[in-house]
C-alpha cells in the first residue's frame, strides 16, 4: 500500500511532464505550419509602403505598427523547447540602474563632444549588429526561397581579427548560404541607411532589433518579469518627468534606437516633421508579453492569457498618444503600459482562479523540477476534490 502511494506522485509528475512536452510540440508544429507572425510581418510591410505613399494617420501608424512588431515577436518566440538561458532576479533588478548609467553617460557625451562625432563614433559600432540582427530577423522567411541543397550548407569563414569590433581568429564564424546571401543584402541595406538616413530604412533596422529581442531574450519567469517592468516604470518616470535627459538623447542619437512616425502637416524648416517611439518601448513589454503567450502555449491555451496581456499592451500606448496630445508633451510611455499589461493580465488570472499558477510560471531550468511537481500536486488535488 505504501509503495503504490509512493508511486503515485512520480506517476503523476511523468504524466505532466508527457502533457507539457506534447503542448510544447503541438504548438511548435503550429508555429512551424501556420506561421501567425509571418501575417504580422506581412502587415507590417503593407503600413511602411503606405505610409510612402499616402499619409497614414500618425498616431494610428504609432499602435499599429508597434501591435504588430509585439505580436510577431511573440509568436517568433515560441519554440519547441525552453529558453537556454534567461534573466535572474538580481539582473532584473539591476537593469534601471544599469540603463541609466548609460543613457546619463550618452547624455555627457552629446553634452561635451560634437554630435556628429558620437553618432559617427556609434554608428560604426552599431553598424555590424544591425547587419547581424537585419539578416537573423529575415532569413527564416527567405530560406524557402533557395533550393533545398543549398538551404543547410555550411560556410566557414577565414580567421580574423577586427580590434574592439570582432574576433575570429581561434574560431572562425560559420554561417549558412541563406545567411550569408541575406547578410550580403543586409550590408547593403545599412550602407543605404548610413547614406541616406531615410525614416524607412531606420525603421527596417529598429523593427529587426525589436524582432530579435523579443524573440531571443527571456525573462525566465512571471515575477521576475514583474520586477523588471516595475522598475522601467518608475526609470522611465524620471528620466523623462524630473530632468531632460531622455529627451534630449532621444533627439540626439541619430541611430535606429526609435521608430520614426511622418506627420501629417506642412514642413518643419523644409523638412518632414516626425514622431517618435523608443525601441524599449515595445521591446520591453514585448519580452514580457511573449513570455505570456509561452505559459499559454504550454498550458494548451486554456485562457488565453496571451490575449489580454497584448489587448493591455495596446491600451497602454494609445493611452500615452492620447496624454501626449492632450498635454502637448513628451510622455513616459511605460508610465502607461506597465499598469496597462500588468492589470490586464492579472484580472484575467484572478476571475480564472490561476493567480498563483500564472505568478509562479518559470522557463529558468532550475526551476523546471519544482514547477513539474506544483503541477503534479495542483492535478491530484483536483481528483481528490472529484
Amino acid at each position: 500500500m505504501a509503495s503504490t502511494q509512493q508511486r503515485e506522485p512520480a506517476a503523476q509528475a511523468a504524466g505532466a511532464q508527457q502533457l507539457e512536452q506534447q503542448a510544447r510540440a503541438k504548438h511548435a508544429l503550429i508555429y512551424a505550419t501556420e506561421k501567425p507572425a509571418l501575417k504580422a510581418h506581412l502587415a507590417l510591410m503593407l503600413l511602411s509602403v503606405l505610409s510612402l505613399v499616402t499619409n497614414v494617420p500618425t498616431n494610428l501608424n504609432i499602435v499599429v505598427t508597434a501591435a504588430l512588431t509585439v505580436y510577431a515577436g511573440s509568436w517568433r518566440s515560441v519554440k519547441p523547447t525552453p529558453p537556454a538561458e534567461s534573466m535572474t532576479k538580481s539582473e532584473a533588478m539591476r537593469f534601471p540602474v544599469v540603463g541609466s548609467a548609460v543613457l546619463f553617460g550618452l547624455f555627457l557625451l552629446f553634452k561635451f563632444l560634437p554630435k556628429e562625432l558620437v553618432n559617427a563614433l556609434l554608428a560604426v559600432y552599431l553598424g555590424g549588429i544591425a547587419v547581424l540582427v537585419l539578416t537573423s530577423a529575415t532569413t527564416p522567411y527567405l530560406r524557402d526561397f533557395f533550393p533545398e541543397s543549398l538551404r543547410d550548407k555550411e560556410l566557414t569563414s577565414p580567421r580574423f581579427k577586427i580590434p574592439y569590433l570582432i574576433d575570429a581568429s581561434k574560431e572562425p564564424i560559420h554561417a549558412t548560404v541563406p545567411e550569408v546571401v541575406v547578410g550580403v543584402f543586409s550590408l547593403g541595406f545599412f550602407a543605404w541607411y548610413l547614406l541616406k538616413k531615410h525614416w524607412l530604412a531606420n525603421n527596417t533596422l529598429g523593427l529587426a532589433f525589436c524582432l530579435e529581442g523579443i524573440e531571443h531574450l527571456s525573462l525566465g519567469s512571471v515575477h521576475v518579469g514583474t520586477i523588471l517592468l516595475v522598475g522601467l516604470f518608475f526609470y522611465d518616470i524620471f528620466w523623462v518627468f524630473c530632468t531632460p535627459v531622455m529627451v534630449t538623447v532621444a533627439k540626439n542619437f541619430d541611430a535606429p534606437i526609435k521608430l520614426l512616425f511622418p506627420r501629417l502637416g506642412d514642413l518643419d524648416g523644409g523638412k518632414r516633421p516626425f514622431a517618435m517611439l523608443g525601441l524599449g518601448d515595445i521591446v520591453i513589454p514585448g519580452i514580457f508579453v511573449a513570455l505570456i503567450l509561452r505559459y499559454d502555449v504550454q498550458n494548451g491555451f486554456r485562457f488565453k492569457y496571451f490575449q489580454s496581456a497584448f489587448v493591455g499592451y495596446v491600451l497602454g500606448l494609445a493611452a500615452t498618444i492620447f496624454v501626449m496630445n492632450y498635454f502637448q508633451a513628451a510622455q513616459p510611455a511605460l508610465l502607461y503600459i506597465v499598469p496597462s499589461v500588468l492589470a490586464c493580465t492579472g484580472l484575467h488570472a484572478v476571475v480564472n482562479g490561476e493567480f498563483n499558477k500564472l505568478w509562479n510560471f518559470s522557463e529558468a531550468k532550475e526551476d523546471q523540477p519544482k514547477q513539474e511537481g506544483q503541477a503534479a500536486e495542483a492535478e491530484a488535488d483536483t481528483k481528490k476534490t472529484k
